[in-house]
């Protein structure tokens, strides 16, 4: 299982790119960030500088949307960070929603990120894309390879993520959602002709190592309670279109009774007051909170579910503290043994 980590672009835009090869020196292989160009500095500027940091990592939004940026222009720049430091970035793109709604505006429909897609993957890939009556390549992209993974949680985002994305990210660690969402995208997969297996999966949640007493764990709550809140927004969507009696688990449903709206000002950040709706039991369920065994347990049951990667959300108040944990204690023990000699015959 491959281990990412999940950035804002809060200013100062040098201690982003200092995370970013903090996480790369310790193992992760990918650099994720929020991509909400009101609330925080613009990230493909900040992948630049992270990608002439590092050399391996792989980067990119988590997610994009296709409302706020011209598809072209999203491809473009893919393909141009791609040429400029190899083929190390990848789009995770939704419908959106910080970056629309600080802005007045809703999230986009299906149709729409279905199309973007499209656009986006075939020009990132070096390929001709069809717009309208127009058909448009860059001509200076042939070498250019992007994956592009959709971000949801209700069923339609599901289908079609398995029917035309690369990879599919959840946004919660709960094993019994994980797998709901995985066995709807690969259904949908194979409904499509695909091969369900081609679809990557990729778990995004808060992860807060701990000492194992009680109060390390009432404090990482703390610091990780917003996360609910901001999964709580997504799930009054779905509520509100599906119903809350629908084929969506109660486990993703049930919880957001006693929300009353919420604060873009706040989106993402530690002491959300827009989150104390959130039991402790929902910190728990969508997080990975404790030690460096608990955080190694979990990760076994999702990666035996068949997440292929675990993105950590790094918005409280030990990110530096975490990358050197999981890196020191997690990555390590995650990774098959090798052994320098072995016995032969």
């Amino acid at each position: 299982m491959d281990i990412g980590v999940v950035l804002q672009c809060t200013p100062p835009a040098s201690r982003v790119v200092e995370l970013a090869r903090i996480a790369e020196t310790h193992g992760f292989s990918h650099v994720w960030t929020f991509d909400s160009h009101l609330l925080w500095q613009e990230p493909y500027v900040i992948y630049s500088q992270i990608l002439a940091a590092t050399r391996k990592v792989v980067v990119g939004p988590m997610v994009t949307n296709p409302a706020t940026r011209d598809w072209t222009v999203t491809a473009s720049t893919f393909a141009t960070l791609n040429d400029m430091f190899g083929n190390r970035t990848i789009c995770g793109i939704g419908r959106g929603d910080s970056a629309v709604r600080t802005l007045g505006g809703k999230p986009t429909t299906i149709a729409t990120l279905r199309e973007s897609i499209r656009v986006i993957r075939e020009l990132g890939n070096g390929r001709a894309a069809r717009i309208g009556d127009t058909q448009v390549r860059f001509p200076w992209a042939g070498d250019s390879r992007l994956e592009v993974w959709v971000a949801g949680y209700g069923p339609r985002a599901l289908d079609l993520t398995g029917e035309v994305a690369d990879g599919f990210i959840l946004q919660l660690a709960d094993p019994d959602i994980t797998a709901w969402t995985i066995a709807r995208v690969r259904a949908a997969a194979e409904r499509a002709g695909r091969d369900p297996g081609s679809v990557k999966i990729c778990v995004a949640a808060p992860a807060y190592v701990t000492d194992g007493t009680a109060a390390a764990l009432d404090h990482a709550r703390e610091q990780c309670r917003w996360f609910g809140g901001m999964v709580g927004n997504h799930v009054a969507d779905i509520v509100a279109k599906y119903g809350a009696g629908s084929e969506i688990p109660a486990a993703l449903t049930e919880y957001i009774a006693g929300r009353q709206g919420y604060d873009y000002n706040q989106h993402g950040r530690a002491g959300n007051t827009h989150a104390e709706f959130v039991p402790d039991a929902i910190v728990d369920r969508f997080c990975l909170l404790g030690t460096p065994d608990d955080q190694l347990a979990r990760l076994r049951e999702l990666e035996k579910l068949g997440v292929d990667q675990f993105a950590v959300y790094l918005q409280h108040d030990a990110k530096t503290a975490t990358l050197e944990a999981y890196g020191e204690s997690v990555l390590p023990r995650l990774a098959p043994p090798v052994t320098a000699t072995e016995a032969v015959g």
